[in-house]
């Protein structure tokens, strides 16, 4: 039985809650579990009195769908009042409280998402959640399309725990909504879009998933001519678990045109174009070529790039330890060195510097202050007599 610090407390507080989703489906699993949700059949008026009254504090993070955040020893856990749906439009639902365990079971995705366990360990199962656990089967509650049509979501969502759970023929029931329903993915938007994207690439191995998502249409509506056969190689290669360089594999447009439609972190934007940068190191680049590639890039990017490029040659992984093994050269000389030889601010500090730098670059990254300030002196001289 899962044990976090504070869900005594919570328990205490509200004996009639209920761990649910996540957390019930990765503990039968035998998989870690760092996050708990609850449910309770109780209004979220109830619940933040209930709380309250045993000492702990509850936030209304969301009031309009039930959801009080209680937290007990500093970790805050999600209390859901039980609900059933009242209308739902692809994307949103209005809900009702009910006390009915099985009518909220009921609206959720997947059958494995369905379950719900007391405090004393005792799981409650309405649809076979726990039997398709077991088989590797993904299957949606009650019927597919019905359940896609509430949030079209759930059809990016499918392919995420498939990617995680499934194993052998995906069901077929849910294949066919797919496809009839895959436009729905259109509505939804970019962030929604591109945070199930990611957690699919999050997969040990995603290329089955990849592979599914084309079969059925729906890559074609994130990943537009993808590279299936590029992904592939990396991860069969041993490539990290990296979603971004899943992505760069993926990708044959422009990383700037992907990032803005599916609204990339600036930090995503930047790795993203970084890794997708034409890779100028080979398995025999010299040390000097992988010190002048380290001034231009980081190593995590230079070894991403190189699991992009990698080919039959060998030496690839040889290639990758000595990036990992050497350090990133700094350009030893600033301008105000540059200054203190008697160049005046302005124009001829930069044409100094860089005329250095290229100098420096040439030489392998490997002359020190003194070395770069005596090539400044010679620079400065021609720059005077210019």
């Amino acid at each position: 039985m899962i044990s976090l610090p504070g869900m005594a407390a919570l328990w205490d507080a509200l004996p009639q809650a209920r761990m649910v989703g996540g957390a019930v489906r990765d503990m039968l699993a035998g998989r870690a579990v760092a996050d708990v949700d609850f449910a309770v059949p109780l209004s979220p008026q109830e619940v933040m009195a209930r709380v309250r009254a045993a000492g702990l504090k509850a936030v209304p993070t969301g009031l309009a769908h039930g959801t009080v955040t209680v937290v007990a020893c500093g970790r805050g856990f999600e209390v859901t009042s039980l609900r059933r749906d009242v209308a739902t439009d692809g994307r949103h639902a209005v809900v009702e409280f009910t006390d009915d365990w099985e009518m909220d079971a009921s609206r959720r995705d997947f059958t494995i998402n369905a379950m719900s366990a007391t405090r004393d360990g005792a799981v409650f199962d309405y649809f076979g959640g726990r039997v398709d656990l077991a088989a590797g089967r993904v299957r949606f509650v009650g019927e597919a399309g019905r359940r896609i049509a509430e949030d079209y979501l759930r059809i990016l969502r499918f392919f995420r725990f498939f990617a995680r759970y499934g194993r052998g023929v995906p069901d077929a029931q849910a294949v066919a909504a797919i496809v009839a329903l895959r436009e729905g993915v259109r509505s939804l938007s970019a962030e929604r879009v591109w945070s199930e994207v990611k957690q699919i690439l999050r997969a040990e191995d995603p290329r089955a998933v990849v592979a599914l998502m084309r079969e059925t249409g729906v890559l074609d509506l994130v990943l537009p001519q993808a590279d299936e056969a590029r992904l592939a190689g990396m991860v069969a290669r041993g490539a990290p678990v990296d979603e971004l360089l899943r992505v760069a594999a993926l990708l044959r447009g422009d990383a700037g045109l992907f990032a803005q439609r599916w609204r990339l972190s600036g930090a995503e934007q930047v790795r993203l174009a970084a890794l997708m940068a034409p890779n100028a190191l080979a398995p025999d680049a010299d040390d000097a070529a992988l010190r002048r590639a380290l001034v231009e890039a980081p190593g995590e990017i230079l070894i991403g790039r190189s699991w992009l490029e990698q080919d039959d040659r060998p030496g690839w992984g040889e290639l990758r330890a000595r990036i990992a093994a050497m350090a990133r050269p700094v350009f030893p000389v600033q301008g105000r060195d540059v200054v203190a030889l008697g160049v005046p601010p302005g124009p001829s500090v930069g044409r100094v510097l860089d005329a250095v730098r290229r100098w420096w670059l040439a030489g392998g990254c490997v002359a020190d202050a003194r070395a770069c300030l005596g090539r400044a002196r010679i620079e400065s001289d021609g720059d005077a007599h210019a």
